[in-house]
């Protein structure tokens, strides 16, 4: 592959060479710009950023101009047609618009990179500058210790606090960082060296970008990161007049978090991010809403949130009913048991493997160990008995005989065992054996499921009566409901058991199960595995088994990413994942050169036999480094292996820091000892991101810091994290990573010819391998495993992005109804699609009865077409003229509602307007009552006409919040579903997208008619319009937890959405729900109904006036 890749940079040229040759114009522009930027005075330096603002500003006045006459046109309009035109016209405007931003930018750039280029060097060279106060200065006067006031001067110091830490500016912009400026301003990735200043960087194209006004985000991948560079960057954008802030600061759904979006330059982490899109997609009111569009985005670490965490979705959720029952507890003994049993009788099976191999009897002993291996595969006695010499092999070539021919021998193999472990799929099936053991002699089929087909077909031959056979069936579906829910319970157990290892994957602190992060060694806080498996964790733990929730809002970040106008990214380790930055996010790498030569000596891997072998060679080159004044960072995978290492060096009493998940709150302390000569930290890939070790003079003389990696990771990143740690900024310095054949890269991925060339050199205990073949042999092995990766994470997009377009859908329709300025457009929608869904039906059947009640019952109005007319007329004329009818009886109908309830609104407002300001309005369509919260000046001033509006507003997001939290159930259910198409020889993705457009339709269409419906049926009730009064901003609160998941196995990564974290937080929401206004009605109670149509009254019992009301030909108004 490198060959062919040398091939290609002779005939195509070398990618990273053309980026910068692209680039070096601008670059050259900015250095031209310099001089005349440099003479400037300190006033006309800040005077810059307003001549900024004013060109952008002009370049889009006329659009501007057009959209604003565009925006007065609508609000007179009332021809909904026209309207909608209209509102078509602003959206491509505002397109325009944005290309001829972009546009004044690019012309603007090097100007404005040589401005705050200028500006870091005057903060760099002078303590304090002396400038002419503006308010904006005056302002932050009072709240910053920067900023003094003397006289009309306002002076500058060049210290400040940054999260904590005092700091004094002394960075200036080198040539190779306005080449990362231009990178991330074209919304690239910059890919950057460690110490080479990304910070510093961004600094640029977040300036430039915020000149338009439109807000710039940049997302950190932790609060300590957004908190630090937020006050860190500050003063060099606030002196050109730009309001900085952390949304990590405040609390959600505050004020403070609203300013902080209203900043020009918002700081925080990827999380609160896309949290508070999900918040916003909550709330009641305008006022409650915090984000603006989301416009530019920089996201730091970007491989770290758009890759490793992109398939992690977000999730509120609330409470389910029963979510604390579950039989994790009961079936815990039953797995632990079997687990145990397998283990027992696979430990003889590897003696017996043992002893017939080494008797020469290679079939069946092979037969033997691949028995163990599919069982146990992760056991330490076989993981050690594969490291000696020619025993691999002949696993292997057993394992290619019985997977030949679609895995018919198989059976063979797994006829002994109770469970199956596929390690590398992260998967695990009990066998025919496991299922007879678990379920016991007293209920054999404990675990068998129902043929439901079968059986309902048995229920209806036996001649029941109607209300026995519903009987009957109700138990059966009880039962299949009851063992589904078993068998997954089981499922996940016997992962946990199997596949997960504490200190490894997870640790348990404070008696809660908490995540490892593989790709940082970091706990993280608040996210659980998805689809129960956390739970069964909890259990096997014997810690607290947390209550299962509901999801009401839920994105991936990779789908909150893709929201933004223009997003771009830097890191130190993006080009191994350039393809699927482009392929996903359209995001080009562009490598930046580093401002001085890297002088690290990365040294080829050196390869053991046995992991005991290996961690003896690390110790001892460790002792060597530490005695020569050299400090070490050692970098290890997992907690478990960190606390082994740290034992081996206490036993030779070398002074040493352990930093890993247990003791991650003592990171800062760890890190800033870290470079000190002789001293040794040993650290999980922690120490990998947004960490940076300084050296003094002596150890930089001694060689530099040294990395030892005790094992190559499943990335190629997360490596050269590790290795960027040295070498910084030209700092001497090496790295040398230690492998060994029982690693599990090597064990799942590692190429056989290793393993063959170690046994024919016949090394013996202890030596070792080291050559640049055997490297580039384990970076094949690591492209394998992100080669997989990147197929489950593209899979798992195809998935989110069924349920992505659905959201967009609905969280358009209810931006709509929230801001109310086209909920009338969308209205007239809904009232079309609904007339045409119900002329579709009925016309296919020919049904004219049927379509008069269903005009009756959705739109209270008698059909505009006769029965003639409705057999000689097509689909699309009938369905015009009832839109056109029901539309105008809808318009009709408002206005007498608005007409009805203006005089006691100005009864309120003439008696009682300095005591109320929003008021309480009851609307009721004969069965639900609903209490609108209106403003009462402008419902007065309206005439009624707010009150409506209003109205409209509450009754349409109450039916669409309510509908989506059970779609989003229903699509959870329809995940999980789906995964067992694959026994039918089907793709589960097709299945999935097929359904979830069916189940989608049909919400929409519930959605639209039930909004309909009320808004048709929906008066103030006569005997209640007194009953208006103060409406106040409370509300019951609820239950909502916020977190995110962890999804770990690929049947659990087809089921994501399923909640489960629970760090709760209680949510006050503004608007009034339904509620029932009326006591409860007794069955047998006397009741008057009025006809809709005919206005007919009569008195009836409550249980005979019930079939009626529902079919929506009668309404209750008196009981």
């Amino acid at each position: 592959m490198a060959f062919l890749d040398s091939i290609l940079k002779v005939f195509v040229g070398d990618k990273s060479k053309k980026d910068i040759g692209d680039i070096q114009p601008y670059v050259d522009k900015i250095k031209e710009q310099e001089a005349s930027i440099a003479a400037l005075s300190i006033d006309e330096l800040r005077a810059k950023s307003d001549f900024f603002r004013k060109k952008i500003k002009e370049d889009q006045a006329d659009i501007q101009q057009k959209i604003d006459a565009l925006q007065a046109e609508a609000d007179k309009e009332e021809d909904i047609d026209k309207k909608e035109d209209i509102y078509n016209q602003m959206d491509a405007l505002k397109k325009d618009r944005y290309e001829v931003e972009k546009k004044t930018l690019d012309e603007i750039l090097p100007e404005a990179f040589a401005v705050i280029k200028e500006t870091a060097k005057r903060f760099k060279e002078n303590t304090t500058l002396e400038v002419s106060a503006s308010p904006f200065d005056r302002e932050l006067s009072g709240d910053k210790d920067y900023v003094t006031l003397e006289g009309d001067k306002a002076v500058w110091k060049n210290s400040w606090d940054a999260a904590g830490k005092e700091v004094t500016w002394d960075m200036v912009h080198y040539d190779v960082q306005l080449i990362g400026g231009v990178a991330l301003h074209q919304g690239k990735v910059a890919e950057m060296q460690t110490g080479e200043g990304k910070t510093l960087v961004a600094t640029l194209p977040v300036y430039l970008n915020a000149l338009a006004g439109n807000g710039v985000h940049l997302v950190t991948v932790n609060d300590y990161l957004a908190k630090r560079d937020s006050a860190w960057m500050a003063p060099i954008f606030e002196f050109h007049g730009m309001t900085v802030d952390c949304i990590d600061y405040h609390r959600p759904n505050s004020d403070a978090r609203r300013k902080a979006y209203n900043a020009d330059i918002t700081y925080g982490t990827n999380n609160e991010f896309g949290f508070d899109y999900l918040r916003d997609n909550m709330a009641h009111a305008p006022g409650d809403l915090v984000q603006r569009p989301h416009h530019y985005a920089i996201v730091d670490e970007v491989d770290s949130v758009l890759i490793d965490d992109a398939r992690t979705p977000l999730i509120i959720s609330g409470p389910v009913p029963e979510g604390d029952r579950h039989e994790f507890n009961e079936l815990k003994p039953k797995i632990n048991d079997i687990v145990n049993v397998q283990k027992k009788m696979l430990t003889g099976v590897l003696a017996e493997a043992k002893k017939l191999i080494a008797e020469g009897d290679t079939k069946e002993g092979g037969f033997q160990l691949y028995r163990v291996f599919r069982g146990l595969p992760k056991n330490k006695a076989l993981i050690k008995f594969l490291s000696e010499e020619g025993v691999k092999q002949i696993l292997q070539k057993t394992e290619n005989f019985y997977m030949q021919d679609n895995n018919r021998e198989m059976p063979k193999v797994d006829a002994e065992l109770y469970f199956v472990i596929d390690e590398k799929n992260n998967q695990i099936e009990l066998t025919d054996k496991g299922i007879e053991y678990l379920s016991g002699t007293d209920n054999p089929d404990f675990f068998v499921m129902p043929e439901i087909g079968t059986e309902i077909a048995k229920i209806e031959n036996k001649g029941l009566t109607p209300e026995e056979e519903a009987q009957e069936k109700e138990v059966l579906f009880r039962d299949f409901g009851v063992k589904s829910e078993r068998i997954h319970t089981m499922s996940q157990l016997l992962k946990a058991y199997a596949l997960f290892e504490k200190d490894d994957q997870y640790v348990v602190m404070e008696n809660k199960v908490m995540i490892v992060d593989e790709q940082t060694g970091r706990i993280m806080d608040g996210r659980r595995y998805s689809d129960g498996l956390h739970q069964a964790i909890e259990a096997k733990e014997d810690v607290k088994i947390e209550a299962m929730t509901q999801t009401f809002a839920t994105i991936t970040l990779q789908n909150y990413f893709r929201m933004y106008n223009k997003l771009s990214g830097m890191t130190g380790t993006a080009v191994t994942e350039a393809g699927e930055l482009w392929e996903i996010y359209k995001l080009d790498v562009v490598e930046i050169p580093t401002n001085r030569p890297i002088a690290r000596d990365d040294r080829e891997d050196k390869i053991y036999k046995t992991k005991r072998e290996k961690y003896n060679a690390v110790i001892d080159e460790v002792t060597e480094l530490s005695k020569a004044g050299r400090p070490v960072l050692i970098g290890t995978t997992s907690v478990e292996i960190s606390e082994l290492l740290s034992r081996m060096l206490s036993i030779r009493n070398i002074q040493h820091n352990v930093l890993n998940a247990k003791l991650h709150k003592k990171e800062a302390d760890i890190v800033s000892a870290a470079g000190n000569s002789g001293m040794v930290t040993i650290a999980t890939n922690m120490a990998g991101r947004g960490t940076d070790i300084k050296l003094s003079k002596a150890v930089k003389d001694a060689g530099g810091l040294a990395i030892i990696g005790t094992e190559r990771h499943d990335s190629r990143r997360v490596d050269r994290q590790l290795r960027g740690r040295s070498g910084r900024q030209g700092d001497p310095g090496s790295s040398q990573f230690y492998v060994s054949l029982e690693d599990n890269l090597m064990r799942l991925f590692g190429s056989e010819r290793i393993a063959k060339m170690m046994d024919r050199m016949g090394l013996k205990e202890g030596e070792v391998i080291q050559h640049s073949m055997i490297s580039k042999s384990i970076e094949r092995a690591q492209k394998k495993v992100e080669e997989n990766n990147f197929g489950i994470r593209k899979r798992l997009l195809e998935y989110d992005d069924v349920m992505n377009a659905q959201r967009e859908v609905v969280y358009k329709r209810r931006y709509n109804a929230l801001f109310g300025e086209r909920l009338r457009v969308d209205v007239a929608n809904m009232i079309y699609d609904t007339a045409e869904v119900i002329t579709e039906g009925n016309k296919l059947a020919q049904d004219y009865k049927n379509f008069e009640f269903e005009l009756i019952r959705y739109f209270s109005m008698s059909s505009p077409v006769t029965a003639e007319e409705f057999e000689a007329m097509g689909v699309q004329q009938i369905a015009g003229k009832v839109y056109k009818a029901a539309f105008q009886h809808y318009k009709d109908k408002m206005a007498r509602n608005a007409e009805m309830a203006f005089p006691v609104i100005r009864n309120v407002y003439e008696n009682h307007k300095d005591q109320y300001q929003r008021i309480l309005v009851p609307f009721t369509d004969g069965v639900k009552t609903i209490n609108v919260a209106t403003d009462l000046e402008k419902a007065y001033e309206t005439e009624g006409t707010q009150l409506v509006n209003d109205f409209e507003k509450n009754i349409t997001l109450a039916i669409i919040d309510d509908s989506w939290k059970t779609h989003l159930r229903k699509m959870d259910e329809l995940k999980q579903s789906v995964q067992l198409a694959v026994h039918e020889q089907k793709d589960p993705l097709l299945i999935y997208k097929f359904e979830a457009f069916e189940l989608f339709k049909a919400m929409i269409e519930k959605v639209n008619k039930e909004v309909i419906s009320f808004l048709f049926k929906g008066e103030l009730p006569q005997e209640n319009q007194q009953q208006i009064r103060e409406a106040r901003q409370t509300r019951p609160k609820e239950k909502l937890s916020e977190q995110k998941e962890e999804i770990q196995n690929l049947d659990e990564r087809a089921a994501e959405s399923r909640a489960a974290g629970q760090t709760q937080r209680q949510q006050p929401q503004v608007t009034e729900t339904i509620v029932r206004e009326q006591p409860k009605i007794g069955r047998n109670d006397k009741v008057t109904i009025k006809n809709v149509m005919s206005g007919e009254s009569k008195e009836v019992k409550y249980k005979q006036a019930l079939p009626l009301i529902n079919k929506g030909e009668w309404v209750l108004t008196k009981h």
